[in-house]
């Protein structure tokens, strides 16, 4: 049920940035409360690629592994799935386009927990979390690529 929009103007091209939000099993190294991350399968479909992914999410005492159908579509959009854990849904897109101060990076997420204690834990810092993991990225991206 929550669900989050943003939309950032960054220094970076929209390759870069997809680039980054594509490479799922590097997200341990950077982002909030991502324990493990491994690609099970990667299938090429046309104009895109689909992978299946797990990702471990450790916050607290909570721990879990949930199961994702990453679609990417290159250089302009990813989209997320969800296939197997704590949710009762669970799906994001990614979108970067061409922008004069670099990309323009819209992030849309909106998932509900089937547990109603942790649905409602999340609703109570969903925003926050959601914009930390965005400045997460984009934390990253300066490191990949370099303050502009």
């Amino acid at each position: 049920m929550p669900k989050h929009h943003e939309t950032r103007v960054l220094p970076y091209t929209p390759d870069q940035m997809y680039d980054l939000v594509a490479d799922v099993e590097s997200y341990p190294e950077f982002l909030p409360w991502t324990a493990a991350a491994r690609v099970t399968s990667r299938e090429e479909a046309g104009d895109h690629t689909v992978m299946h992914a797990d990702l471990v999410i450790s916050f607290k005492v909570f721990r879990e592994r949930f199961s994702s159908k990453v679609t990417l579509y290159p250089k302009h959009q990813i989209d997320t799935a969800y296939i197997d854990g704590p949710f009762r849904y669970m799906e994001s897109r990614w979108r970067f386009e061409d922008d004069p101060a670099g990309c323009r990076v819209m992030f849309d997420v909106d998932f509900e927990f089937r547990n109603r204690l942790l649905q409602g834990a999340a609703g109570m810092f969903f925003n926050e979390a959601m914009q930390r993991i965005v400045r997460a990225f984009e934390r990253r991206a300066g490191v990949l690529y370099g303050g502009r």
